[in-house]
């Protein structure tokens, strides 16, 4: 019997991806009107690089996406770079389709819910908060409270505590497979997997696979 249903945050519930290309394109649009003289098709391809060798989450980014493309960091055009992708990130802070009307028919039915996402605990929560379904989860795990990745089984006990339940006891969704749903089967829990947020994946080995958020209210009937 599924008691707690586990999710990761990004793709999962929120469109993390489109989010993020839509605030750099605006980011990278203010910087040129600011005075940074590159081609902005380049520049997207050079900053998104950036981001695969120091992830999606580093804080710096922009001041190394200058010093990489104009080879100095003019604070004008920094500031103008970072105010306008804050906007548009802000702006399209917004849950997928139906995910807050799965979540609340979800608690209707007495499941437990949990986030454990790979994301530091304060970017974590300004989304929930954002997206105002943070009062929903009983527990979030962040990558502040273990230091450990998925798909180490570290987040996922740590999620278990919190809970108290058993690891056959939860289903886990993400749209990763190589890290929610590795780091889930390790455990015995079982698993879906979020096709709508990774739709590129070609095999998830998953229990479940599911287009739509609601397609988890059949799973957990």
């Amino acid at each position: 019997m599924i008691k707690a249903v586990i999710f990761d945050l990004d793709n999962t519930l929120i469109d993390f991806m489109t989010m993020k290309k839509l605030s750099c394109d605006a980011a990278i649009s203010a910087m040129i009107g600011a005075g940074l003289n590159v081609d902005k098709e380049k520049a997207t391809k050079e900053l998104f690089k950036l981001y695969d060798k120091y992830g999606l989450e580093k804080k710096t980014i922009f001041q190394k996406f200058l010093k990489k493309v104009a080879k100095r960091i003019d604070y004008e055009v920094l500031a103008s770079g970072i105010v306008a992708y804050r906007r548009v990130r802000t702006g399209f802070l917004e849950p997928y389709p139906h995910v807050v009307d799965v979540l609340f028919e979800l608690k209707r039915r007495g499941i437990k819910l949990a986030i454990v996402s790979d994301a530091p605990r304060l970017k974590a929560w300004i989304r929930l908060v954002s997206m105002k379904i943070n009062h929903l989860f009983d527990a979030v795990v962040t990558f502040d409270d273990t230091k450990e990745m998925k798909p180490s089984t570290m987040p996922f006990r740590f999620a278990f505590r919190k809970l108290k339940v058993k690891p056959r006891e939860c289903l886990m969704v993400g749209d990763r497979p190589e890290r929610d749903i590795k780091g889930a089967k390790k455990l015995g829990m079982l698993t879906c997997f979020a096709k709508y947020g990774n739709p590129k994946a070609k095999a998830s080995e998953a229990d479940y696979e599911i287009n739509d958020i609601k397609e988890l209210l059949e799973i957990i009937e």
